[in-house]
């Protein structure tokens, strides 16, 4: 007997980690936009790039609202799970970076929008943490996205509130960040060291652990002026090894099929490229520029391989997932 019940459409099927295309793509422009200042290229490119992530930052959001008001046992179901829960930081943090990259535009707009990231990733961040603090979770669970509430949303709130001129407010935000960064490394590392391996579909999960040192990097440049010093070369050289640690990892990490994980790996990568960049670009001696056009490079074919593979799944309709099945190793939710 069919239930009278009316179904989730399938397209709102949004799983949160699907805002990581964001990331990455505002990253890229973000690339561009210095490289057209520091190399002379197309500035229309990068223009071209930050317009696409905010029509994906806009259809994601609306789509994602839609799950909340027609599936919401979906968006619950998610929303409580050990793992998905913390992609959800990600939609705020979108956000910002929307704001972020419509600022050469408008200010106050960049204003209003980033403010709205900047309250939900705190809303959120707050939420999550005091509820993993009940603990309750199971090892297995423990992967690099337990990095994207509070790490991932005050390193991108400091590099807003610097771009809005808030420096007070960035310094201050950047401290949260990388503290949060420091204490959760050693909860990662231990896991990772001493535990079963990742099951293979969160393996692309780790290519969040590249982003921690290279955003906490540039939101360090945007509260400091003149040549980089000793901090900043230290973040980008950690970013380097984790990296390369990575690029050794690569064929264990894609021994399952391509799914859209991979954007996990693209907000890190285009972090790495845009502080070498902005490192010469401020007069870095040695051999920065030279590390800023190979990063430049590799970073535009990397997310263009995971683009295209992207796109592939979406012309396949192969992109969406299954909805997520109830986990009970969750921690009780707590008001």
């Amino acid at each position: 007997m069919m239930s009278d019940k009316p179904q989730m459409p399938a397209i709102l099927n949004i799983p949160a980690s699907f805002f990581g295309i964001v990331l990455g793509l505002a990253g890229l422009g973000g690339c561009w936009r210095v490289a057209s200042r520091l190399w002379s290229l197309p500035a229309a490119v990068g223009e071209g790039i930050v317009a696409i992530a905010v029509i994906v930052w806009a259809l994601l959001s609306a789509l994602y609202v839609g799950k909340w008001v027609w599936g919401r046992k979906a968006a619950l179901t998610e929303f409580d799970h050990p793992i998905q829960c913390c992609f959800i930081g990600l939609m705020p943090v979108s956000t910002m970076l929307v704001g972020i990259a419509i600022l050469p535009y408008s200010y106050v707009g960049a204003a209003i929008i980033g403010a709205v990231g900047a309250v939900g990733q705190i809303a959120f961040a707050v939420y999550r943490t005091g509820l993993l603090w009940t603990g309750g979770r199971a090892q297995t669970t423990t992967t690099p996205i337990l990095y994207l509430p509070t790490v991932a949303g005050n390193l991108v709130t400091a590099n807003l509130a610097s771009a809005l001129g808030i420096g007070d407010l960035a310094a201050m935000f950047f401290g949260a960040g990388v503290l949060a960064w420091l204490a959760l490394e050693s909860v990662l590392m231990h896991r990772l060291y001493t535990q079963e391996p990742m099951a293979m579909p969160l393996r692309p999960t780790l290519g969040i652990q590249l982003a921690p040192p290279v955003v906490a990097c540039s939101a360090y440049l945007s509260l400091t002026t003149g040549a980089p010093d000793l901090v900043a070369k230290g973040l980008l050289g950690y970013g380097i090894l984790l990296a390369l640690i990575l690029i050794r990892l690569l064929p264990w990490i894609m021994e399952g099929a391509f799914s859209p994980g991979y954007w996990a790996f693209t907000f890190g990568m285009t972090a790495l490229s845009y502080d070498a960049m902005r490192m010469a670009e401020r007069g870095a001696g040695g051999g920065f520029e030279i590390l800023a056009i190979v990063l430049f490079v590799l970073v535009n074919l990397g997310i263009a391989a995971i683009a295209i593979a992207t796109l592939r799944l979406l012309f396949e309709r192969r992109l969406l997932p299954p909805p997520a099945a109830a986990v009970p190793t969750t921690p009780v939710r707590v008001v």
